[in-house]
């Protein structure tokens, strides 16, 4: 999801709503905690701004992805928004928290593109130190199981620049179709790049889990 639904034009019909401490499947509600071996995923706070900011300041975060917010300040509205959107049933985020950490390095996001999240786009950042860790697929698998078993979603799409070669490579790792090439598709910098269309489908994702180590929902 390199194109980020969230605009900075939104910020002011976000609110700063508290999230709550207790966490349930109801994830219109609040979002459950998802944990894995070495991580648990969660819903983001006001607390997580600053690490925010400082993930995708460096270039090699930053080039694949829609400008982010340049400030704390602009972080905070944007976690308000992701709460707003997830309270109207269009939006997840979810923060990626290691383990003997307190703080977010990395974000999963699913994105509704039709009413009930039956077919959604979904996309992924972290900072660049975690890279290579197991995170990401740990996680991703954490985020397709949450898709498929809460959100009932059957599709899943996510698109990376062609050049974005780690970016394609995660997608490829954790199974993922590559369906085609979407020619000039993301303006980044004043300039168009091609994207790689990627899918998951939910009946494809239930045979490639079986036998998989699901991280638990609290």
């Amino acid at each position: 999801m390199e194109k980020m639904p969230y605009q900075s034009e939104l910020e002011r019909a976000a609110t700063m709503a508290t999230p709550s401490t207790v966490t349930t499947t109801d994830w219109r509600a609040s979002l459950p905690v998802l944990a894995g071996s070495n991580f648990i995923l969660r819903e983001l706070c006001a607390e997580d701004a600053p690490s925010l900011f400082s993930m995708p300041t460096t270039e090699e975060v930053s080039r694949f992805i829609s400008p982010p917010p340049t400030t704390v300040e602009g972080f905070e509205r944007f976690i308000a928004w992701t709460q707003l959107q997830r309270e109207q049933g269009h939006y997840v985020c979810f923060g990626v928290v290691p383990s003997g950490m307190t703080t977010v390095v990395g974000l999963f996001q699913l994105r509704s593109l039709e009413a009930g999240f039956g077919s959604c786009e979904w996309g992924f950042a972290f900072g660049s130190h975690f890279w290579g860790t197991g995170l990401f697929v740990e996680g991703a698998r954490a985020v397709l199981n949450f898709g498929v078993d809460l959100l009932g979603a059957q599709r899943f799409e996510a698109r990376a620049c062609v050049a974005n070669g780690r970016g394609n490579g995660a997608l490829r790792k954790i199974g993922a179709v590559q369906e085609g090439i979407l020619r000039r598709s993301f303006l980044r910098d004043g300039r168009y790049h091609d994207q790689v269309l990627w899918s998951v489908l939910a009946e494809d994702w239930r045979l490639q889990r079986i036998g998989q180590d699901e991280p638990a929902v609290h």
